[in-house]
């Protein structure tokens, strides 16, 4: 199968053309803007791998229109940082045209092609005050549901499932998102295209890009490890807001079923998360911190920022149900992997941070 990757150069989008080459899986090749601080390195890294790189911006149709054809597409390829377009790095206007034009002229690149289209989404699509209104208590310096929580629908102790609440505020970047799924089921419904959404949690590995509104958990590590100033944000300065974390190696079986079926009846959208079991707050992961590079001060900071969450822990269960899915690697291999590769690589977080 012929695959092309948007976003082949960032953290995600060349993990996956890395595994899917190593196994033989299939002929991948990518399309990137290159604007990311680290790109450089992955495009390097990419090629001397054999797998091919346009330079290209999908925000611009002709780019597309010079690809050859496929049989599916990876749409890896956004800005995904929550505060996009409110953090005065880019505006507003950048937000929706990085996620949601770029999406859809990749559909159109679909369409034209009678390719699959697999979007890789997000977590922040659901609602921001919905999540909020959640009753949470700490354990073990991290939040978690209380016992006796009333739950609303699509929430348990296993997570935020698909039917979720995605009423607004989601953040711009969310909203995008959100929009991208929707344009994306329409046009599978209108053009008779494959159309997959996996919407994923935090994604973390060795070789993330360092910047904290993009990648927490490996930012921490590596600036942990290099005793660079920390704080926590909100949540009382407390650092007891949660997240579940996931190996986006631990998609390629998920997506190498769905590429590879053709039944039309399937659910087309599906949480895919670390979960429960990998869950961890800020001030567990500087537990963990201390315990393997040392001790280091973080900062309290109360002030609330926008769209801040207090708990986010995808429930995957119709992931599991439909295609016999869960993650492969555990939470503490996850993050050892991660410091292994911050102690090799002591000035990846100022050469690939932006």
């Amino acid at each position: 199968m012929r695959v092309l990757i948007t976003g082949i150069c960032g953290f995600v989008g060349s993990t996956l053309a890395q595994a899917w080459v190593e196994a033989g899986r299939h002929t991948v090749f990518g399309i990137d803007n290159l604007s990311r601080a680290g790109s450089h390195v992955n495009r390097k890294a990419l090629r001397e791998s054999g797998i091919e790189v346009f330079h290209g911006d999908i925000r611009c149709p002709a780019d597309l229109e010079a690809l050859p054809k496929v049989d599916y597409v990876v749409d890896a390829a956004a800005n995904p940082s929550v505060l996009a377009g409110v953090d005065g790095r880019i505006s507003s206007r950048q937000i929706a045209e990085n996620n949601l034009v770029g999406t859809l002229n990749t559909l159109e690149f679909c369409k034209k092609h009678g390719a699959g289209i697999v979007l890789l989404s997000s977590s922040r699509v659901y609602s921001i005050e919905a999540l909020r209104k959640l009753d949470l208590e700490p354990i073990d310096n991290a939040l978690a549901p209380r016992a006796d929580c009333r739950f609303p629908k699509g929430a348990s102790c296993a997570g935020i499932a698909e039917d979720f609440s995605t009423a607004a505020p989601v953040s711009l970047y969310g909203a995008t998102k959100l929009a991208s799924e929707l344009l994306a089921l329409e046009y599978g419904e209108a053009f008779e295209i494959p159309v997959w959404i996996n919407r994923c949690g935090i994604l973390a590995g060795a070789r993330q890009f360092g910047h904290a509104g993009q990648g927490v958990v490996s930012y921490w590590i590596h600036a942990w490890a290099r005793t660079q100033p920390l704080r926590y944000l909100g949540a009382n300065g407390k650092g007891h807001q949660t997240r579940d974390v996931l190996d986006p190696v631990d998609l390629l079986p998920l997506l190498d079923q769905q590429m590879d079926t053709s039944d039309k009846a399937c659910d087309r959208i599906f949480n895919v998360g670390g979960g429960v079991d990998n869950a961890i707050s800020l001030n567990s992961l500087s537990a963990w911190c201390r315990e393997r590079f040392g001790p280091h001060d973080v900062a309290a900071d109360t002030s609330d920022r926008p769209y801040d969450i207090p708990w986010m822990v995808l429930d995957s269960a119709r992931a599991r149900q439909a295609w016999n899915w869960k993650p492969q690697k555990g939470l503490h291999m996850i993050l050892e992997e991660i410091a292994d590769f911050a102690e090799r690589n002591p000035q990846w977080i100022e050469h690939c941070g932006d």
